[in-house]
């Protein structure tokens, strides 16, 4: 499956994500021009199950109090992936201006009681450019409401050297077809982020929607394209259900 998505209209400014839609007559909200990406998933360790419940919620207490507390540095969202899933239990979505935040907020929570009960299977960091994802038709294309839908679905991806030898305009023209097809389905939000530099992968590429039988709808007809042919295979697809963090953190058992 390969889906590259970015500005056709070749702006020349960069734009990164907004925080807030734009509304009549609304405060003039800065536009960010990166922001960094962080997808972080855990996995609980079974002795965390024998834990009597007094225990547990004392930990969970505890852990909730340093997620809130970081809730002015990110756009932050949980997901759990209980039952969807044998290599994480949780996920974390972060976005935001700070790298440093980013590590701290982590070390504070692996720090906690829970915390010592967590493992990290994947961990993914990327940063915003122009053209981030596919929305609502009458979205301003340079703007995000992350966390939007119940689902989301996270695909590493990179590219065969092949895609870099090629020409820009075939690249280009590749790239608008998987656009077009993303643009089918309205209802599902697209997120891409470039990755290259941060880990092995070239781009972060995510689908959040509210009917997973539409995201596989979408991922079979974008297997059928061109540009799929130059997309390394073998990368997880994580299936991500956002819930409250508390929600969460009870899913564990």
């Amino acid at each position: 499956m390969a889906t590259d998505f970015y500005n056709f209209q070749k702006d020349s400014a960069d734009s990164g994500l907004r925080l807030v839609p734009d509304a009549i007559n609304a405060p003039e909200v800065k536009t960010l021009d990166r922001q960094f990406v962080n997808f972080m998933f855990f996995r609980i360790n079974p002795d965390w199950r024998k834990l009597d419940s007094e225990t547990k919620n004392l930990f969970k207490s505890e852990f909730q109090s340093i997620f809130n507390n970081y809730r002015d540095d990110f756009l932050l969202f949980s997901y759990s992936l209980i039952g969807f899933d044998s290599k994480a239990d949780m996920m974390f979505w972060r976005i935001g201006t700070s790298l440093d935040r980013v590590q701290d907020m982590t070390a504070q929570l692996y720090r906690t009681n829970l915390g010592s009960y967590l493992e990290t299977p994947d961990n993914y960091l990327s940063v915003t450019k122009r053209m981030m994802f596919v929305g609502e038709p009458s979205e301003s294309r340079f703007m995000v409401q992350a966390g939007s839908a119940k689902y989301h679905f996270v695909y590493p991806c990179s590219k065969h050297k092949d895609w870099y030898e090629m020409s820009g305009e075939d690249r280009d023209a590749m790239i608008e077809q998987n656009f077009m097809v993303g643009k089918k389905f309205p209802n599902i939000k697209i997120h891409l982020t470039h990755a290259f530099g941060f880990n092995d992968h070239d781009y972060l590429i995510s689908f959040e929607t509210d009917e997973p039988k539409d995201f596989l709808a979408l991922a079979e007809e974008l297997r059928q394209t061109p540009a799929s042919s130059y997309t390394l295979r073998g990368m997880p697809i994580y299936t991500c259900r956002q819930r409250s963090l508390m929600e969460c953190l009870n899913a564990l058992g």
